[in-house]
Order: structure tokens, then C-alpha cells, then sequence
């Protein structure tokens, strides 16, 4: 594959949206786990709102119509100078797109899509910048990592359209699938091989996870605000983590960073 220069402003992961069915609860829920501040959105998108951490725009959360139908899963927006460009390329490549391109008022311009995975993603035209991975304050995102049966097709996929290096990751064993994409050296994305292990009722998705200071406090605090905690902690090389769901089922994780 040749290797070619991204165009400035494509493939960094700018932005992350949650719909969900009660946007009032969710806004309870997040601002009491992660000390988030709320401002309205762009009204074209419905109920929508920012949240902020530190006065730092870090994630949005949207209201889903009454009676239709839809997963509640956070969804990564990954930066384009061109949505449409992007988008035409995404389906060249054996992805699908099934929302968009479309303008947000004058905010940016958006589209929603798929891997040949399966595993949505969204396209962002336009501001803001959030802060990169490396310097995610307390309660915003960190990280973002596609969980998928194996990661060699798919790695292609990406490189394409967004410009990425996959690299093995050297600080896990040689034999795990686990691939991180990387944008003039600095890493972006992670892709994790999961095999058999992959949930069925999911298939292949994007895994956000949140800066916290303590992930077992943390934990207790998801459950008591009713959500789930999914796993124990572990200690992975990228720091202390586990996984959650947030009262209507959406899941992420909480991570207490080392390095990456």
C-alpha cells in the first residue's frame, strides 16, 4: 500500500456524541459522574446538548425521537476537511453510509457511517478542537478503540480513508491483535482483535473511554447513579481500567491513565 500525506485536518477523533432516550436522566447521570456542565447545541440537531469539563467542549448528548428504534452507544466522530470527499471515499473502500453528508446550521457539516466491520463512526467538518488523548482532563475522553474480530482487514480500511499507520502496539505481547493507528507518529485510535470473543448482539464498535482519577471509586459511583460496571479493574500498559454502562445501556470506560 503507498504510503501518502494526510490532508491537514483528517483522521484526528474531534468529537463524541451520545443519543439517548431521556436526556434529562443522562444529564444527571454524566454530570454527576464526571462533573460535566451542559449549553444547548445546534437546535437543527433536536434536544441536544454540550457537555463541557473545565470550560473545554468534550462531548455532546442528544435526545433520540419518541418510538424509534436505536442502539444507545457513544459514537466517535473522526475529523475531515471534506465530509463529502471522506464519504464517497468510505463507501470506495467497503464501508456504507447511512447519514449525510449535512450541514449543522453553520456549526460544521456531518455524516454518519460504517466500517466494513460493521462498527459506526461519525465524520466531523468544522470545529471545535477538543484537547488531544494525552492531555484529557479529569472526566473528559481519552481514548477511543475499535473492538472488532480481527483487525487486518479493517486496519486497510482506515489507512485508507484517513491516512493512519497501523503499528503493532510494543507494549503488549507480540501475539495480541491489537493495532494502533497513528497520525505523523502521534498515536490516535486503537484496534483490538477480540476473535470469538466479539458480543453478538454488538458486533464490531468503537469503545470510549473517560479520564478518572480512581477507577474503583468510580465504579461505585456508576452503580449508585444507576448504571453497571461490566468488569473488574485491570492494569493494562495505557494505566488502570474497566468498563461500564450508563443506565440506558450505553457502554464505555473508565480509564486512570499511564502512558500511551
Amino acid at each position: 500500500m503507498t504510503e501518502t500525506a494526510s490532508p491537514p485536518g483528517l483522521g484526528t477523533h474531534r468529537w463524541l456524541s451520545l443519543m439517548v432516550h431521556d436526556l434529562d436522566a443522562s444529564r444527571r447521570f454524566y454530570g454527576e459522574l464526571f462533573g460535566w456542565e451542559f449549553d444547548e447545541g445546534p437546535s437543527q440537531l433536536g434536544a441536544y446538548v454540550r457537555a463541557l469539563r473545565e470550560g473545554h467542549p468534550v462531548a455532546g448528548l442528544g435526545e433520540i425521537a419518541p418510538g424509534a428504534p436505536r442502539l444507545v452507544a457513544w459514537l466517535p466522530y473522526i475529523a475531515t476537511p471534506d465530509a463529502d470527499s471522506t464519504a464517497a471515499l468510505i463507501r470506495d473502500c467497503g464501508g456504507t453510509v447511512a447519514v449525510g453528508p449535512l450541514d449543522v446550521e453553520s456549526v460544521g457539516r456531518l455524516a454518519i457511517a460504517a466500517d466494513p466491520s460493521g462498527a459506526a463512526f461519525g465524520l466531523w467538518q468544522g470545529p471545535p478542537r477538543r484537547r488531544g488523548s494525552f492531555q484529557a482532563p479529569v472526566g473528559a475522553p481519552d481514548w477511543n478503540e475499535l473492538i472488532t474480530a480481527d483487525t487486518s482487514h479493517v486496519s486497510k480500511f482506515y489507512s485508507l480513508v484517513f491516512g493512519y499507520e497501523p503499528v503493532h502496539e510494543p507494549a503488549l505481547p507480540e501475539e495480541a491483535d491489537y493495532l494502533t493507528l497513528r497520525l505523523g507518529g502521534r498515536p490516535v485510535a486503537g484496534l483490538r482483535g477480540v476473535g470469538d470473543e466479539l458480543p453478538h448482539d454488538r458486533g464490531a464498535h468503537w469503545l470510549s473511554y473517560f479520564s478518572v482519577p480512581d477507577v474503583e471509586e468510580t465504579l461505585d459511583r456508576i452503580v449508585e447513579l444507576g448504571g453497571r460496571r461490566l468488569s473488574e479493574p485491570e492494569v493494562s500498559p495505557f494505566g488502570r481500567w474497566a468498563k461500564a454502562a450508563d443506565p440506558e445501556g450505553a457502554i464505555f470506560a473508565v480509564i486512570r491513565p499511564g502512558r500511551r
